[in-house]
């Protein structure tokens, strides 16, 4: 055991504290962030459109008419569609920040960078001829939303990139003094603004000769697709969950530096889901792995589904300290916060307890992914359930109202308890002996 916290201090923390703090990926996962209030308001909206009650859809259509679910289904349209072109400017807005230059400016040129790459559909009259009037056409709104996820984020990533580099060189318009200051940094971004949206004007022409047709197709072919092939299997999900309580075992935020790489496959996929559930709510969905497989019914509780640990302290721990900690941390627990065990237990560095909080997560994911996958358990519905909703509540949401997300949940929870509840013994074991041995010494000086 102790060779497993020496291999851990030697050969992960080092390279995990690296891409920790690898200020690109840490863009990325920012700049998705930066999204996910508008997917959980537009969750809220599919929620209510698609709600499993007897009687509900006809009830609802006399009141509000034949047409509400396509009218409610309206914020969602607006939240989930437009996706890509937040998190362009989430991604270099962050980025900017992390190298001190202006970040709106930066978001700006890349939204408009983001724009250009995508190609526009030319707008038809009704009887089929090209419409003359409006010859520069409308923007695909595939492309806003998931499916252009990639572009966006790559783009956001090179235009600043680019920005702050001419920025840096002080290659920019500067304006006499007196000038306000907003209207001075809009010039200061119009040398680097002009060359980010020249660079990404050649790139689409050059494109555009080739097979490929647009940056959209190029990397859908050569990125999106192999790692969402990668990203929604079982193996790769298992891959995802070992190295992030690997990571947590080393005392880095593992959910953060994973979901930094994978946080972008799985929110396309969960997209996938969501298209199909707002289509048709019976429907068979796409795709098992999704945010949601992974927040709500493999890290119950937090990584390394702790909440089961934390039961199991209070019901079982003899030793005060174990006890008095599962009461504390039992709050937070049901929110799917964790510190408070990973770091008071302690968790990480811990060499006995680090062996059930990387193998529960791993027989968790198989087993919810059997579930789902052969049928017995409702797929994620592409609903943005927030990772801290309690158990139970998240499964029943994320799956579209099914009964079956939640059983999965409480079965996911035995299971942990179980695997939890022989590790447990042994460390509490051992602290009621230390305590005991604090107490005879404490007695023997008061003798």
């Amino acid at each position: 055991m102790g060779g497993l916290v020496g291999f851990l201090e030697k050969n992960v923390m080092p390279i995990a504290g690296r891409i920790a703090e690898q200020r690109h990926l840490q863009a990325i996962r920012d700049g998705l962030v930066l999204a996910m209030p508008l997917l959980i308001i537009g969750s809220i909206f599919l929620v209510v459109a698609a709600l499993p009650i007897p009687g509900y859809p006809e009830f609802m259509a006399d009141v509000f008419g034949e047409e509400w679910q396509t009218k409610l289904l309206y914020p969602v349209n607006a939240t989930f569609d437009i996706m890509a072109l937040i998190v362009s400017f989430g991604v270099a807005y962050r980025l900017a920040e992390k190298y001190k230059v202006d970040p709106v400016s930066a978001g700006a040129i890349s939204v408009s960078a983001f724009l250009l790459a995508t190609p526009y559909t030319l707008s038809f009259t009704p009887d089929g001829t090209k419409d003359a009037i409006d010859v520069g056409g409308v923007i695909p709104v595939q492309f806003m939303g998931s499916q252009g996820l990639f572009v966006a984020m790559l783009l956001g990533l090179v235009a600043t990139e680019i920005y702050r580099y001419i920025i840096q060189k002080n290659i920019v318009i500067k304006m006499p003094e007196g000038v306000p200051p907003a209207v001075a940094r809009s010039f200061v971004a119009l040398i680097p603004g002009l060359v980010v949206i020249l660079v990404v004007w050649a790139i689409r022409l050059l494109i555009e000769l080739t097979s490929f047709e647009s940056i959209h197709n190029v990397v859908s072919t050569m990125l999106s697709k192999p790692l969402g092939l990668l990203g929604g299997s079982l193996i790769g999900a298992l891959i995802a969950v070992l190295l992030v309580h690997l990571l947590w075992s080393s005392g880095l935020h593992g959910a953060t530096i994973v979901g930094g790489v994978m946080g972008p496959i799985w929110l396309s996929l969960m997209d996938e889901n969501r298209k199909v559930f707002q289509a048709d709510p019976s429907a068979d969905l796409p795709n098992v792995i999704t945010t949601q497989f992974f927040d709500l019914w493999v890290y119950i509780g937090g990584s390394g589904a702790t909440l089961a640990l934390v039961v199991v302290m209070i019901l079982r721990a003899r030793s005060t300290q174990v006890k008095s900690l599962g009461r504390l941390a039992i709050g937070p627990g049901i929110f799917n916060i964790n510190e408070p065990i990973t770091f008071g237990m302690p968790i990480v560095l811990n060499p006995l307890l680090i062996i059930p909080f990387v193998l529960i997560p791993l027989v968790l994911t198989v087993t919810t992914y059997v579930a789902m996958s052969t049928g017995l358990v409702a797929k994620p519905s592409g609903v943005a359930v927030p990772w801290t909703t309690p158990p139970l509540i998240s499964g029943y949401l994320a799956t579209g109202g099914k009964i079956s997300g939640i059983v999965l949940q409480a079965i996911n929870f035995v299971i942990a308890i179980v695997l939890y509840y022989p590790f447990l013994r042994i460390w509490d074991k051992q602290k009621l002996k230390e305590e005991q041995g604090m107490e005879q010494s404490s007695n023997q000086a008061a003798v």
